[in-house]
């Protein structure tokens, strides 16, 4: 299937509106655009490494700007004194907390979307997406059960929260986004740090995936990623904009309705539709 102006115009226009949302409450980008190629026609192996590019690339944009704009504060240089004072068999760990989080979030995202894809040849497609549909569900109700809850961050939580995300993502290809910034939510991260801090981690995870299907594959559909890709790198920006303006309270139920509704349209899609 070919390009023409107008698809590739339309197609790029529906990935910024993604992305914006995506980058806005940290959710949205693949579970919207992903259906809505695939309504057009197009097939899935050429869809998912151009959704899979298009994230990549309108979430390093967003990272940047949330980062500028102090939604984030990312810094990877080492911190030595926890280096030496408790993890010196670690090696490394960067020093910010928003930085801490990214890397624990996608280092636990390439292990669990590896073993997601694995356990994905081995279980029902009805039994994967009412799964994740009743996860998702219950992680936005208890975002707004406790919305209010301010504590320090969980990292034993943070992990868990990592590994399952990611290991919806290998098994699905969505998932990701409601239990990564509504988990730190829940754990009594700031509504800002977590869309950001999800943005720039969902990066990280989609590089892995894009290889994988690059590697082997070979014949990206060149175009329709640059399609994706310029519509997701122009929201990324105003995206974070809105984040920064939005009140953090609003945010999170904000935040909170997005995940129900996520998680109630997938139960729907599964059993309904």
């Amino acid at each position: 299937m070919e390009l023409n102006p107008a698809v590739f115009t339309g197609i790029a226009l529906l990935s910024l509106c993604c992305e914006f949302m995506d980058a806005s409450i940290g959710m949205g980008y693949g579970t919207t655009l992903t259906p809505l190629l695939l309504i057009f026609g197009l097939p899935p192996l050429q869809v998912v490494p151009a959704v899979l590019l298009g994230q990549l690339i309108g979430g390093a944009a967003g990272g940047i700007a949330h980062q500028r704009l102090g939604n984030i504060k990312l810094d990877f240089r080492r911190d030595e004194a926890i280096i030496k004072q408790r993890l010196r068999w670690l090696g490394y760990l960067p020093r910010s907390l928003d930085a801490k989080v990214v890397f624990v979030l996608a280092g636990c995202g390439i292990i669990g979307a590896l073993v997601g894809a694995l356990t994905a040849l081995n279980i029902p497609k009805v039994a994967l997406t009412t799964y994740i549909g009743v996860v998702v569900l219950g992680t936005g109700i208890v975002i707004l059960l406790r919305r209010n809850y301010a504590g320090s961050i969980s990292w034993k939580g943070l992990i868990g929260v990592g590994l399952l995300s990611s290991f919806n993502k290998g098994i699905s290809g969505g998932g990701y986004g409601p239990l990564v910034t509504g988990g730190q939510i829940i754990s009594g991260r700031e509504a800002r740090s977590s869309v950001g801090s999800t943005t720039v981690a969902e990066a990280v995870v989609c590089i892995v995936g894009f290889l994988a299907y690059l590697l082997a594959k070979g014949d990206i559909f060149w175009a329709l990623a640059a399609a994706t890709s310029i519509g997701a790198i122009v929201a990324g920006p105003f995206a974070a904009m809105t984040v920064r303006k939005v009140n953090p309270d609003k945010l999170k139920i904000i935040i909170g309705l997005a995940t129900i509704a996520l998680g109630g349209y997938t139960l729907l899609k599964t059993f309904v539709l």
